[in-house]
């Protein structure tokens, strides 16, 4: 009998451990991700022996959490899609999730003075509070304190 003889039906438990977030330069971003956001890079890796190759660079959040991938477009991607990609990276077109904090108006006073760029100050949502704010690639990303509930 296997593991799943005996739960018919079930799938296997998931969780999610990594998510892509494009970049247009990756030292750019991982200086942007720890120096800024102050999460902590987690790996570090370059993909081939040449110089200037795409890495396998993650960062989360201190104290755990899920790892944000920050992968320049040509990882697994031909010119013309990896073109495709920057330029809407470049646009502000992507925004990848959203971070939750538990005091928005004091993240963004703390994230302010280290220099990241706001698309709007905290503001009241039926959701909890949220501010809006891009990476230095352009992604942009929301900042939420949610309701209790």
């Amino acid at each position: 009998m296997t593991p799943s003889d005996d739960k018919q039906g079930e799938i296997a438990k998931m969780k999610l451990t990594h998510t892509t977030v494009w970049v247009l330069d990756q030292d750019s971003a991982k200086a942007f991700y720890t120096e800024k956001l102050g999460f902590e890079a987690r790996m570090d890796v370059p993909l081939g022996p040449e110089p200037g190759t795409a890495r396998w660079l993650t960062v989360a959040p201190p104290g755990g959490g899920g790892e944000l991938i920050l992968a320049h477009p040509s990882m697994g991607n031909d010119p013309e899609t990896a073109e495709v990609i920057s330029g809407l990276i470049a646009k502000g077109a992507l925004g990848p999730g959203v971070l939750s904090t538990d005091d928005c108006h004091k993240a963004y006073r703390e994230l302010s003075e280290r220099g990241v760029v706001f698309l709007s100050e905290p503001a009241d949502r039926p959701y909890g509070i949220e501010a809006m704010f891009r990476d230095d690639s352009g992604n942009t990303f929301s900042l939420t304190q949610h309701r209790a509930g």
